[in-house]
């Protein structure tokens, strides 16, 4: 696919939504951040995500105490224009070791050409989808890349993330295809918003 929005991203993960929060509103960037009440679900990998476009590398990784991550963003389906504080919908965001047999690199062009185009024939209650995938993991594990699959409520997310039982079992072959499913984190649901 040549014809995508790419564009250079800076990513940090953390433990903690306010300090996430914080750095989002302190850089500019957008937060992606898990709104359920109560502490840090143990089981995830991280509370909340900061995408930005800084110059200031190190305050990101002194915030982030799961990782911070290069990323070129690619938007496949694009969502509605947000405004500074303003949030919509929720956000499965589902982060990917690669396979090995494909490695990064192979994985990533499987993920980018075959797999982004099932997932928007597949997923049709999704509001927008944009891959971010891993070009350098500065700190934090190793990860390759973070789907970001957006729909308009969670009732969308959770109900109607698959049109049909065939699309559900055509993703499954194929996220099994480009990524470790052992290794790949579990699924944070997020709400976006322009900082």
């Amino acid at each position: 696919m040549t014809d995508l929005n790419n564009t250079m991203q800076l990513v940090a993960a953390l433990s903690d939504r306010a300090k996430a929060r914080d750095l989002a509103l302190a850089l500019g960037g957008t937060l992606l951040a898990d709104q359920r009440p109560g502490a840090l679900n143990p089981d995830l990998p991280f509370a909340a995500l900061v995408i930005c476009a800084t110059d200031n590398l190190p305050a990101l990784i002194a915030a982030a105490d799961i990782g911070v991550y290069l990323v070129c963003e690619r938007e496949f389906k694009a969502r509605k224009h947000l405004t500074p504080g303003e949030q919509t919908g929720v956000v499965g965001i589902f982060a990917m070791v690669a396979n090995p047999r494909l490695g990064p690199r192979g994985a990533d062009e499987h993920w980018r050409d075959v797999h982004a185009p099932l997932a928007l024939q597949v997923h049709q209650a999704m509001s927008h989808y944009r891959q971010l995938s891993v070009l350098h993991c500065f700190t934090g594990p190793a990860w390759h890349g973070f789907a970001l699959c957006g729909f308009d409520s969670l009732l969308d997310l959770r109900e109607h993330f698959f049109a049909t039982p065939d699309g559900r079992a055509a993703i499954m072959a194929d996220i099994a295809v480009l990524a470790d499913v052992k290794k790949s984190p579990r699924r944070v649901v997020a709400t976006e918003a322009v900082c």
